[in-house]
């Protein structure tokens, strides 16, 4: 039995909150817990294709939800199921006939076809439009338990802290309820399911929890909101840990951890500033950066938004109007990593920027890796892909409010026949499938690079 909750940091469950999460106490108490080191790029996508096929990004050939096509600079795809050509754990045991059951996992829209059932993830566009679930009369019977699923929190970027909050209930609610009924009425022999609401509340109500955070307000009225959602989400876990007997073994993970954000670093109005991007027009206001407003004969570098930012060199020979010469690539990405790394906050202080070479992340790379990958203040900072700021530093994100940013240090929870308790050492997020597979007596592949926690 595998319980994801997106975005858990070990610091708040397994220390800070510990006592005040009863089921979660319990299994520490019965079994091994510590640090999951997330992936490169810590993000939803890719990290959980990442724990459940023991595959780095280079290798499933993703770098996170975003990814160029081919070399044009118009082409980007978004990564959902499709974009995954490596087994997942499911794919392995579906293949060896044991039964299973997949709720909610990023990256399972659009659903395959397991030994079992698949409900899919956050990426599905419309319950009521898609096809979201495998096999596809299961939809109705899950419209016929908790009525109008739902996938995901709609706009969780929202100044509506109400509005959120209910619809943070009503969906954790829903999906534990739908857990129960496929645990109560399917044959199981992996249930592996992810709550994605714990990511949502991170991001919504940070500034209310941190007292560290710049927009942090002394008794403001959503201060115990996070406290109070895991409070709720812990009962949860406890009524589904009713379908386990003491021959299960018992997994709680998370993806990656969460930190509070401090601002974001307009990533191509510094390439402007320092002449690496040229535009033919510059807009009078914020504005999306596209391909046509760029001008590529006289652009070395680009750069996307998001909670890391994806820098791409301009190279001549690989992009259809490459200005950076192939003798020269190194050079100017050192050149570009050093200057990037060096960049402060507003009043020039460092924040501790780092910018990865792929090469120097991945044994491999698949797919159209980034030139570099940058982790703004080590992720403290959000890269805002947006031009027309005027500014480097910006305290307002541009996809809406977003007060949390990424961590790598996520979590796991280990409790089976056999596992001594206690902390455990920190863990690598490819380890999880192995470990599931050893559990339930499978082989484990050769090409997975994770090792099992019980090694």
């Amino acid at each position: 039995m595998v319980i994801g909750l997106d975005c858990a940091a070990p610091w708040l469950v397994l220390d800070r909150w510990l006592d005040e999460l009863p089921a979660i106490r319990e299994l520490t108490q019965r079994g091994v817990h510590g640090v999951l080191r997330s992936c490169d790029p810590p993000i939803t996508v890719p990290a959980w294709s990442v724990m459940t096929s023991s595959r780095s990004p280079g290798s499933l050939g993703f770098y996170g939800f975003r990814n160029r096509k081919d070399r044009s600079y118009d082409r980007l795809s978004l990564a959902d199921s499709r974009a995954v050509r490596l087994p997942r754990v499911w794919d392995l045991l579906s293949l060896r006939d044991r039964p299973v059951i997949v709720l909610g996992v990023p990256q399972t829209y659009p659903v395959s076809r397991v030994n079992g059932v698949m409900v899919s993830c956050f990426l599905t566009p419309d319950v009521e439009t898609s096809d979201y679930t495998y096999p596809p009369e299961l939809r109705d019977e899950i419209e016929a338990l908790v009525g109008r699923y739902m996938i995901d929190v709609p706009d969780f970027r929202t100044d509506d802290k109400d509005r959120l909050l209910a619809d943070l209930e009503e969906m954790t609610a829903k999906r534990f309820r739908l857990a129960e009924q496929l645990l109560e009425t399917r044959p199981w022999d992996m249930f592996f399911m992810v709550e994605m609401g714990t990511d949502r509340i991170h991001h919504g109500f940070w500034r209310y929890f941190d007292r560290d955070h710049r927009l942090y307000e002394p008794d403001n009225p959503y201060e115990g909101a996070m406290l109070a959602y895991y409070r709720a989400l812990d009962a949860k876990i406890a009524s589904l840990l009713r379908h386990a007997d003491d021959e299960t073994a018992i997994l709680v993970v998370s993806d990656h951890g969460v930190q509070r954000m401090d601002g974001g670093i307009c990533v191509n109005e510094w390439l402007m500033r320092e002449g690496y991007l040229v535009l033919k027009e510059q807009p009078s206001e914020p504005t999306r950066l596209s391909p046509e407003m760029i001008d590529w004969p006289r652009t070395t570098a680009w750069g996307e938004g998001g909670y890391y930012s994806r820098v791409f060199l301009n190279v001549e020979g690989r992009e259809p109007e490459g200005l950076v010469p192939q003798a020269d690539y190194e050079r100017v990405r050192d050149e570009l990593k050093q200057q990037l790394e060096a960049l402060g906050d507003e009043n020039g202080a460092p924040i501790g920027t780092v910018a990865h070479k792929p090469e120097d992340l991945y044994s491999e790379q698949r797919g159209i890796a980034p030139d570099l990958l940058v982790y703004f203040g080590d992720l403290a900072w959000r890269s805002v892909g947006g031009v027309g700021t005027g500014t480097i530093h910006v305290f307002e994100n541009d996809t809406g409010p977003d007060d949390a940013n990424h961590a790598p240090e996520g979590m796991y929870l280990l409790a089976a026949p056999g596992v001594s308790a206690g902390t455990g050492a920190e863990r690598d997020i490819r380890d999880i499938a192995p470990t599931i597979l050893e559990l339930l007596d499978e082989p484990v592949p050769a090409e997975m690079e994770g090792r099992s926690l019980l090694s």
